[in-house]
């Protein structure tokens, strides 16, 4: 069969493909504009100037410290601003005519919580834990929580309005009662917990509540069997409470049946970065406060977690765990048990660089307490100059450092010059293959 010829077509008559040209962006009413940030408002307020702003912007333009309109001049104040309702519905109903060119509605805003609404709501939370009705209790503070992660602007109202002393103080009501009662207000004591880590720092009052023994009992106990999330809520309250040095929270703290245990356990079987260091700085300010808790830690391990823990860990981790080390070496007991891990002088002179001056700080003066407390020419010090302490702080105080870090380290380079006869420095071990037992 013959096929026919193909007839080319003009090039007069072929349709040309164009180029598609992006839709120009609709320009935003004025109006729609806050004079602040320029931008379109979400959240639109009127201030009694009669100028309406962002009201993120505007609470921001208070915030850092102006008392007055920006527009006008005239005095403003927080509580004097009103939601713009008609405005705002004018800028979703613009939004949604120009959806099709790529414009996003905007959402309607949460109304914030005022001074009375948080000051009703911490009243029911207190009474419901005056009455012993956790499941009231429970549901208040979800609520307070919530609101406050919410926005800052809430966070901050709640806070005014006394949420930690409100949340505290039923926590202690509710664990100050017959045992079968305290049990049944478990979730509401969880809840409590994880709702206080919203309205940090807790104040002196808020602190004695969690801090008394019945409270702490409870405390500990939700961080030893509670579910993974309360954990960590506890022990962030219990760090917050250690941190503030309050010398009667610690020694109650010291003194509460089953923290170090639980501590430990925490550190053994992590449940997040967050609970470890959380922890650690506990750890730090209990061993700093008695030598019950320094003592208490030693013998249930706590040398040789950290030792492995410092293996591998982030610098944030590094840092608190060579600081509770260096606690912990303060005592007889804890020096015998670094003396008689394998990893501690090594992975002391791994971390005297490349961390951060902190973990420096804490890695010279933990090395120091070895080295100085070891009598005799034993393998502490000529381990240490095997992993190449000698020139890493020579060169630590050529670069520079301060202090007692700066004594210490002079007077460690003074001990480990003695034994320096017959020593070869190897490279420092390659600790990246190493695992911890837990991992």
């Amino acid at each position: 069969m013959r096929v026919p010829p193909v007839t080319e077509i003009p090039l007069a008559t072929r349709r040309t493909r164009q180029p598609a040209v992006p839709a120009p962006e609709p320009a935003v009413p004025g109006h729609f504009l806050c004079p602040i940030s320029l931008d379109m408002m979400r959240d639109p307020v009127t201030a009694p100037t009669g100028i309406t702003y962002d009201r993120d912007s505007v609470e921001g333009w208070l915030e850092r410290g102006h008392a007055t309109c920006p527009v006008t001049g005239r005095p403003l104040r927080a509580e004097d601003l009103i939601p713009n309702h008609a405005t705002r519905r004018m800028i979703q109903e613009w939004c949604v005519a120009n959806r099709a060119i790529g414009v996003e509605r905007v959402p309607t805003p949460r109304v914030p919580v005022s001074a009375a609404d948080a000051t009703e709501l911490l009243a029911a939370a207190s009474a419901a834990a005056r009455r012993g009705d956790g499941q009231a209790c429970r549901q208040m503070a979800a609520r307070a929580r919530a609101l406050g992660k919410e926005s800052e602007r809430n966070r901050r109202c709640l806070a005014a309005g006394g949420a930690a002393r409100a949340l505290s103080s039923a926590f202690f009501q509710l664990v100050d009662r017959p045992p079968l009662a305290a049990l049944t207000a478990t979730g509401a004591l969880e809840e409590i917990l994880a709702t206080l880590v919203v309205f940090f720092p807790l104040d002196e009052e808020s602190r004695r509540h969690i801090a008394s023994p019945a409270s702490l009992d409870a405390v500990v106990s939700i961080l030893s069997h509670g579910e993974m999330t309360a954990r960590v809520s506890a022990v962030v309250v219990l760090r917050e409470i250690a941190s503030s040095s309050d010398a009667q929270c610690l020694d109650a703290m010291s003194e509460t049946n089953g923290i170090y245990d639980a501590l430990i356990k925490l550190l053994e079987k992590p449940v997040s970065p967050q609970a470890t260091k959380a922890a650690l700085v506990t750890a730090y300010y209990l061993v700093h406060s008695t030598d019950r808790a320094a003592s208490r830690l030693v013998d249930l391990g706590m040398v040789q977690l950290l030792v492995e823990l410092l293996v591998d860990a982030d610098k944030g981790t590094t840092e608190k765990a060579l600081a509770v080390l260096d606690g912990l070496l303060l005592t007889e007991e804890g020096r015998g048990k670094a003396y008689a891990h394998a990893l501690a002088v090594p992975v002391l002179v791994k971390k005297m660089q490349h961390v951060s001056d902190m973990a420096t700080e804490f890695a010279v003066s933990a090395l120091w307490r070895l080295c100085k407390n070891f009598s005799g020419e034993g393998p502490c010090k000529a381990e240490a100059l095997q992993m190449g302490a000698f020139q890493k702080l020579l060169l630590l105080l050529q670069v520079g450092c301060m202090g007692v870090t700066k004594e210490r380290a002079s007077e460690l380079l003074r001990l480990l010059n003695g034994s320096r006869d017959g020593v070869e420095c190897i490279e420092s071990v390659d600790f990246k293959g190493l695992k911890r037992p837990f991992l």
